[in-house]
Parts: C-alpha cells; structure tokens; sequence
C-alpha cells in the first residue's frame, strides 16, 4: 500500500521513571508486561494503573513500560478539561520542559510532579527505509488522509524516524472520534 500507513489510536497513558514506580507500587516494585504495543521493546502493563488527580476530578490511566528517565502523562483535550488542567500544550514525547503538572496516586503512595503532562502530537513513527519510502525526512511534518467513515486530513503530523521503530501513525483518541478512525485504518501520506 504505497504512501499508506496504519493510524493506531493511542488512549491517555503514562511513562514512569524507576523512583515513580517504587513510590507508587512499593520498593522493589517493576513494571509487568501484559501485551506488548506496536513499536518494539514498548509494552502496556498488567494491573499497574494510576490514578490521576486534577483540581476537577480523576482519572484512571493505564502504564506503558519500559521505565523512561522522565515521568510523563499523555492525554486528550478532554481528558484535561475532565481533570481540570488548563494549558496542557500539544508536544512531541519527551518534551515536556514547562507543562503542567499533577498528583499521580498508585496502590502504595503518591507522587507530585510538577511538570510533565502533554497532549501527544499526532505524528508517525518510521524507520530510515520507510522514511525513503514516503520521500520524507526525520521531523518532517505532513498531511495524512484517514481512510475512514468520517474522511478527514489532519496537518501538521510529525515523522519521527529511527531505526528501533515501526511504521505506525498515532493520533488520541479525541482524533480517533473526529476521524471515525476505528478497528483497521489506513492514513495516506500527502507531502
């Protein structure tokens, strides 16, 4: 399927440091593999969910391993106006320099971060081959077309190429309900 790539929503989620996962499951604790995701060596957990505390409400998030050395908390715009977080910028993982915060509660403690929740940018993972394929290059942005009930283009969508990833776009799941982009969808990539 030349310039089609797989769109896989990605729900709200959080990546924990080593220190967040003892605090939050207890000394000793590691992060369990339940099933590993679509971009290899990264996993969703067994029973390790969070709690998320906002000054309007909770929300129960799942954790997605390896440990990172940075605690971050990816959601949609509804997620943070259902927590009551204002100002949640839409960034790239990993650059979470001056976002918000917020209290994470696990089954043995809590812990406080000042920074570190984002929207994800919508934005397509390639490897070098791939990139070559598509004729882009490594933080290139594009326009892809969903193949969906509810045809939509989305801009300004970011290809992050390396050679550890796997062909994939990931939008959130506000993007997933505007698209009608459910089950099995195909985005075409328009340079």
């Amino acid at each position: 399927m030349e310039n089609k790539v797989l769109v896989e929503t990605s729900a709200r989620h959080i990546h924990l440091t080593a220190e967040a996962v003892e605090t939050l499951y207890g000394k000793g604790a590691e992060l369990t593999v339940k099933k590993m995701l679509s971009q290899p060596g990264q996993f969703a957990t067994g029973n390790e969910k969070i709690t998320l505390v906002g000054p309007k409400g909770n929300l129960a998030v799942s954790v997605l391993g390896p440990v990172r050395p940075a605690n971050q908390v990816e959601l949609s715009y509804s997620d943070a106006r259902a927590l009551g977080i204002a100002g949640v910028p839409v960034r790239e993982s990993g650059d979470v320099a001056g976002t918000p915060g917020l209290k994470m509660v696990g089954p043995a403690g809590e812990v406080e971060i000042s920074e570190g929740v984002i929207i994800a940018k919508r934005h397509i993972h390639m490897t070098p081959e791939d990139a070559k394929v598509f004729g882009v290059e490594d933080k290139q942005v594009v326009k892809v077309k969903i193949d969906s009930g509810r045809t939509l283009i989305f801009d300004d969508v970011v290809c992050r190429v390396n050679p550890n990833f796997a062909l994939a776009m990931h939008i959130d799941t506000d993007e997933c309900n505007a698209a009608g982009a459910f089950g099995t969808v195909y985005g075409e990539v328009i340079l």
